[in-house]
């Protein structure tokens, strides 16, 4: 439930925010909520993963992203993520999730997303986009490169595309 008073809470405050380019990082504030403590009383690790959710909202929206990838019938899902955490996020502390995109490699997007508080970095994730097409099947990075004129050319970082490749061997 907290989830989706975020959610309408940004899209409401969204009206409000200045527009973006899909390759400038955005900025989403939010505060620790009590909902989303564990028992040990700083934010549990879930809930960074649930909100990097939204700040990829906030970032496909502004940018007129979402509309244009919902206008052609697409949707995105996570293939996969990795995170790793510096410091707690602590009760009613306010903090801004940073997205970017960082680029493409043969079969996904890429989204560097850093919780930061006063500048300091508490965590970062590295999310693997793939875009799927509701009458089936895969959208291609082409493709989506196509809805955006201009988009730069990026190189992913190697770590990024041998933990790409490991996650796509599996097991």
């Amino acid at each position: 439930m907290n989830l989706y008073l975020r959610l309408i809470r940004l899209l409401v405050g969204l009206r409000s925010r200045r527009r973006t380019q899909l390759w400038e990082e955005t900025v989403t504030p939010f505060r620790v909520w009590p909902s989303d403590l564990d028992a040990l009383g700083h934010m549990n690790n879930a809930k960074y993963l649930a909100l990097t959710d939204l700040g990829r909202v906030d970032m496909m929206v502004r940018s007129g992203f979402w509309s244009r990838v919902s206008g052609h019938g697409w949707y995105a899902v996570v293939a996969a993520q990795t995170i790793r955490y510096r410091r707690s996020l602590k009760p009613w502390e306010r903090f801004e999730l940073r997205s970017r995109m960082i680029g493409f490699d043969e079969r996904a997007m890429y989204v560097e997303q850093v919780f930061t508080v006063a500048g300091e970095v508490a965590a970062t994730a590295i999310v693997q986009c793939r875009f799927l097409k509701k009458a089936g099947g895969h959208v291609s990075p082409a493709e989506l490169r196509a809805l955006v004129p201009g988009a730069p050319e990026q190189n992913l970082p190697d770590w990024i595309l041998a933990w790409a490749e490991g996650v796509r061997q599996g097991p």
